[in-house]
């Protein structure tokens, strides 16, 4: 892969919100793309993180109410149905490995997601979410500690990247327009270099 092509994936990795949830995402999609975290890169490499796949219609039921979605739409109580997940993944820190991850988090999660794009699937990760009724719902153990539920499926909106002015007060929140598009204000390069030296 060359540097522009890695580049167009990441620009394509963008966050989705609604679904075709009537497209299934297989147990084996989900293990395939966890798998990929097993390459990332771990923090003393302890690799403390786990995952559970939902897939099961009554289960992803379930969890979908627990679920905060997008922060800045405090008007949105998440995608209605037919347009919800098709898929989880709930990522869970394994206590017997120590008390935090450091950055793995982060890196698997986009490693997923990035392998998620080239696979035509979209997503959502969400840090807002009912951790003690997910455990419970999923019957988690004790030890693992959800971090992140990742909501997986086959886009059902247009997601759009447009530069920020660069100002210090630029909105940077995201919003929809009528025509259904979401919009993703990003910050310029000249903003996010602060020294050259």
């Amino acid at each position: 892969m060359d540097f522009d092509s890695l580049r167009e994936l990441m620009m394509a990795d963008r966050t989705v919100r609604r679904f075709r949830e009537n497209e299934r995402v297989s147990v084996e999609t989900a293990e395939k793309l966890v798998e990929l975290t097993r390459y990332c890169a771990s923090g003393r490499n302890a690799q403390p993180l786990k995952y559970v796949i939902v897939t099961a219609d009554d289960v992803r039921a379930k969890v979908f109410p627990l679920l905060k979605w997008a922060g800045c739409f405090s008007w949105w109580d998440g995608p209605e149905e037919g347009e919800r997940p098709a898929a989880y993944l709930v990522q869970c820190l394994d206590t017997e490995y120590g008390v935090e991850c450091l950055c793995d988090d982060g890196l698997q999660l986009e490693a997923i997601t990035l392998g998620m794009r080239t696979l035509g699937l979209g997503g959502c990760i969400i840090k807002a979410f009912n951790a003690v009724k997910l455990q419970e719902v999923l019957d988690i153990d004790s030890r693992f500690k959800p971090r992140y539920v990742l909501a997986m499926g086959y886009p059902a909106e247009d997601v759009k990247i447009e530069d920020m002015d660069g100002s210090p007060d630029a909105d940077f929140k995201y919003y929809r327009t009528a025509d259904g598009v979401h919009h993703v204000p990003k910050r310029p390069l000249d903003e996010l270099i602060i020294g050259r030296n």
